[in-house]
């Protein structure tokens, strides 16, 4: 069994966790905050309304595979296949009422990302690869994705989170890039690398991301064209501080302005 054989099922479990977080979305959904060194870090009952949704129809169809979730934790996490599941990747977005979250859903085979979607059910959008190609699917109909081309930092658009959520070094770090950089955005999350993949930004810079933040990603941004490494140059997959990149080119100058 291959990963295209689960594109089906992952659009499956995209429709079933968005029609469970969709009803909470502008509400006056309370947040809770889990955060434990005093950094806002909320969770609401719809990222678990939405992973349980999800687990349900994985234990259901594929009882042998495991699963890593941000809300539940993990299941068979040495299992042959394991489905990585963020359910809201941009919760502090949802609970503002902005629509730059989305569910992230990926799936490795042996340790390594195979297949991935990031599905917007507010906007009616999914993004998903599998590391050799990349596919739209939208209000705008079906295309493929592909990476725009970008030869150095100078031309430019990058893009993170928001540069207080890094530590102090890395803020540094990160800084002498932006410099460096045509235009800076805050504030994508998941959103900022299906827009790599699009071929409107050229790079995406975070730290402190856990594999369920990155997993999914890393097929679409691949599959596109792009590049996705650590700050060092090694695999994303673990998660900690990553770049995405839509160019080869452009990729190697930041690295080497990161770690100057």
């Amino acid at each position: 069994m291959t990963a295209v054989d689960f594109a089906s099922f992952v659009e499956t479990l995209a429709t079933h966790s968005g029609d469970a977080i969709l009803p909470f979305f502008r509400t006056s959904l309370a947040a809770l905050d889990k955060s434990t060194n005093g950094d806002f870090d909320p969770v609401t009952e719809a990222d678990r309304a939405g992973e349980v949704a999800m687990r349900r129809l994985i234990n259901a169809n594929f009882p042998s595979h495991g699963i890593i979730g941000e809300e539940f934790g993990a299941e068979r996490r040495d299992a042959e296949y394991v489905w990585v599941l963020d359910p809201i990747d941009g919760t502090k977005a949802f609970i503002c009422g902005l629509p730059i979250w989305g569910t992230l859903i990926g799936l490795t085979h042996n340790g390594r990302p195979v297949y991935g979607m990031m599905n917007q059910p507010f906007s009616r959008e999914r993004f998903s690869g599998d590391g050799k190609a990349a596919r739209y699917e939208g209000p705008a109909g079906r295309r493929t994705l592909r990476v725009r081309a970008c030869p150095k930092v100078s031309e430019a658009v990058i893009s993170t989170t928001h540069p207080g959520m890094m530590a102090p070094a890395e803020r540094q770090r990160y800084d002498r890039l932006e410099t460096r950089a045509k235009l800076s955005r805050y504030g994508g999350d998941c959103y900022a690398y299906a827009m790599l993949a699009a071929g409107h930004i050229d790079l995406v810079v975070e730290s402190g991301l856990n594999p369920y933040d990155i997993v999914a990603i890393i097929p679409i941004v691949e599959g596109a064209g792009g590049v996705i490494t650590s700050w060092s140059g090694e695999d994303a997959a673990g998660g900690g501080s990553i770049i995405a990149a839509s160019d080869s080119r452009v990729h190697e100058e930041a690295l080497a302005i990161l770690n100057s």
